[in-house]
């Protein structure tokens, strides 16, 4: 008789589903999205259940049989299910690895997936008819027990810790009849309660929530305001109105350092639990974490990238907060885009979601420009003033200073003698970018990467900002000996070191991945910041995100020309963004703002139109051109990446791939990569473009197989879709 068998992924890069057998009874537990326990080689390991069989094609007996059953019921819900499936076939990534990136590491690992039982010690039948003149000598257990009176809900270990109360006290009244420990599951706190009342919301606030609150279904907010326009208080008051309605909500946000000053408006306005999930956070910290809004116990989550697969049962609402930001792209493994796939999950869940940004990405725009996306616009400060003006200033014929004109030091000076902090602004970290031979030219290279290492002078060390990897100071030229080497270029540290020297009077605070290294040392900088003091404030775009710095009044963009002529098509895009961001930071208190920014390039025209008609109108001008050579949003890409030892072997790999293709589809190389060399490895691209995003997938399906079919043994080779950095 054929017995039943399952199909599993289990946690690795592997094409193909694995079958197993199971008995009767272990196919009426199981489900799809459950995980179980499988032998898989010399070792067991966790899988998922991805289909169920009732009846084997007869060969059932030759397959393995499962070890056990780890869940009583799916860990992923239908909607995650098919988000993952999705995925995996939009990515072209392995099923097996994007399921389980879905899910905390000691999930993928076999932990229990329900939130664990809590102890908390409760009064007995007899304490309850205790006589208080028996605990006299014992003040302790007296005290205990009073405790226990007044805690019908349960004494837990923590309130016990801050009411002083001991586990010897309450033992000592378990041996007494009057104590006694039980395990429960914490009930799901209410979600809705005000911490605090809503600021008054102004007329573009108020149309924006509203118009996000009317829809009862599927709908994609594009929320552009500018920065201080208060976008952050119309996602509060959406999510007010929703956990009303006993539904949760879902923000994303870019980076890590972002998620601290987040979680604190949230925490600040409203009473419901407000959970973090990010990097930062340890394995079991992301697990608990995981359960309570698996269990329905917090009313909103704040996170990165991954926070997106988080199991809510009752969203209401997802939002993207700097939906632009390129962070929301992961770089390596399973290559998917959070900001879009969030749209997917929303679609899936029937949904509002709201994407906002000051600046956001040209794709966004295009959708809202084709009646894809609802386009709602902020458009006036919450303090009354306009926009910082920019102002380009022309580096030519200019007396610089470690990279800072002269007149733009005496302007900075004028802010500061007038109680004002400013913000200079540099995009490269470290002291020097290159380390130079004065006498013969070689720069110092990085032993493993086509890149040259950036000088570290406070750590005495040279540092591959690619690879990692660290050297000591060379002492002589490797090329000629000479011993006259010399940092080319600037970086924050050497930047920090001439401003410092120029403004002493003035606390300098520095703001960038060298000198903060974790949320508690970003959040004691901005404490210091916020009082408000006059100084400086210098760092790279860890600055520019999200920040409310109400005394600045100046922002000095110190170097914007690399961003204006680099290979990469979205590297206008990302400047021009990244210019309005930082300089949002500008004029948010009580004074107006200004911007300067430092170019040798002050007539390139998308810079003009930039600075005289701002960002949209950049934008339009930069659509059009982008709608001339057929790129995204007019076209879409998917970019080959071979890498291997053999440089020349990785490049004729692709251009084997390459061959054949439809008319529909472009190629661009194969060719080296840009930064060619990485981590030891040479790696070769082959860029696809199609007008068709069909078609295009339809190449993309034909050249997996031959792929998976055909390939040198020491060549790794991956297909990024949409991909957001061709370096």
């Amino acid at each position: 008789m054929p017995s039943p068998c399952i199909q599993v992924v289990v946690a690795l890069p592997l094409w193909h589903a694995f079958d197993y057998r199971v008995t009767p009874a272990e196919y009426a537990r199981l489900h799809i999205g459950m995980r179980v326990r499988v032998p898989f080689g010399r070792r067991l390991v966790t899988a998922l259940v991805t289909a169920l069989h009732a009846s084997s094609d007869g060969v059932a007996h030759d397959r393995r049989a499962i070890d056990a059953i780890l869940d009583d019921e799916a860990v992923l819900t239908p909607s995650l299910l098919e988000l993952a499936h999705f995925a995996a076939d939009y990515y072209r990534h392995p099923l097996g690895d994007v399921l389980f990136q879905t899910l905390p590491v000691l999930l993928r690992q076999g932990d229990s997936a329900q939130i664990p039982p809590e102890l908390r010690w409760y009064e007995t039948a007899l304490g309850r008819l205790g006589q208080p003149e028996l605990l006299r000598t014992a003040p302790r257990q007296r005290r205990a027990w009073q405790a226990l009176r007044e805690e019908p809900e349960g004494l837990s270990p923590q309130l016990a810790q801050v009411l002083d109360i001991t586990m010897r006290d309450l033992r000592a009244l378990e041996k007494r009849g009057y104590a006694e420990q039980k395990e429960i599951i914490p009930a799901a706190p209410p979600l809705c309660g005000l911490a605090e009342s809503a600021l008054p919301a102004s007329a573009e606030q108020a149309h924006a929530r509203d118009s996000v609150l009317a829809d009862s279904g599927f709908q994609v907010s594009l929320l552009m305001g500018v920065t201080g326009s208060g976008k952050t208080e119309v996602y509060l008051q959406i999510i007010e109105h929703l956990l009303e309605r006993g539904r949760q909500a879902l923000v994303l946000v870019p980076e890590i350092s972002l998620t601290p000053q987040t979680l604190q408006r949230f925490r600040q306005r409203f009473l419901c639990p407000v959970l973090a999930l990010h990097s930062g956070l340890s394995d079991r910290e992301r697990l608990r974490a995981w359960q309570q809004a698996r269990a329905g116990h917090v009313g909103i989550v704040v996170g990165t990238r991954s926070a997106l697969f988080t199991p809510l049962p009752r969203l209401g609402v997802i939002i993207v907060d700097e939906e632009h930001d390129p962070s929301f792209k992961q770089g390596e493994g399973f290559r998917y885009h959070a900001r879009d796939l969030a749209v997917v999950r929303a679609r899936l869940e029937q949904i509002p979601i709201v994407l906002g940004s000051a600046t956001p990405a040209l794709e966004s725009l295009h959708n809202a420009e084709r009646g894809r996306y609802r386009l709602l616009r902020l458009q006036q400060r919450s303090n009354r003033h306009p926009p910082p003006a920019l102002h380009l200033l022309d580096l030519r014929h200019q007396t610089l200073h470690e990279g800072v004109a002269e007149s733009v030091l005496a302007r900075l000076q004028q802010h500061l003698d007038a109680a004002h902090q400013v913000l200079v602004f540099l995009n490269r970290r470290g002291y020097a970018p290159v380390l130079l031979c004065h006498d013969c030219g070689w720069r110092l290279p990085c032993p493993r990467c086509s890149t040259t290492p950036v000088w570290h002078r406070r750590l005495g060390r040279v540092i591959c900002h690619h690879c990692g990897i660290r050297q000591p100071l060379p002492q002589r030229c490797a090329a000629c000996g000479s011993q006259d080497l010399r940092p080319l270029g600037i970086g924050t540290e050497k930047l920090q070191e001439m401003l410092a020297q120029r403004f002493p009077h003035y606390p300098l605070w520095r703001i960038d991945r060298d000198s903060i290294r974790s949320p508690r040392e970003l959040e004691h900088t901005l404490q210091s910041i916020h009082r408000h003091e006059p100084g400086i404030l210098l760092g790279t775009q860890m600055l520019a995100k999200g920040h409310h710095f109400a005394a600045v009044t100046l922002v000095v963009i110190v170097d914007i020309d690399a961003a204006l002529f680099a290979s990469d098509f979205r590297a206008l895009e990302r400047c021009a963004q990244l210019v309005i961001q930082v300089a949002g930071r500008a004029g948010r208190g009580d004074h107006p703002g200004e911007v300067l920014l430092q170019t040798h390039c002050s007539d390139h025209p998308l810079l003009q139109t930039l600075v005289s008609a701002g960002y949209e109108s950049f934008a339009a001008a930069l659509l059009d051109e982008r709608a001339a050579m057929g790129l995204p949003p007019f076209g879409h890409q998917a970019l080959l990446i071979a890498q291997g030892r053999d440089g020349e072997q990785a490049q004729a790999y692709l251009a084997a791939l390459a061959q054949d293709l439809p008319a529909a589809i472009a190629p661009f190389g194969a060719m080296p990569a840009p930064i060619e060399r990485k981590a030891g490895d040479f790696r070769a691209h082959l860029l696809l473009q199609s007008p068709s995003r069909q078609a295009l997938h339809a190449a993309l399906t034909t050249l997996q197989q031959r792929m998976h079919e055909v390939r040198p043994g020491q060549l790794r080779c991956w297909i990024d879709v949409d991909p957001q950095d061709l370096s």
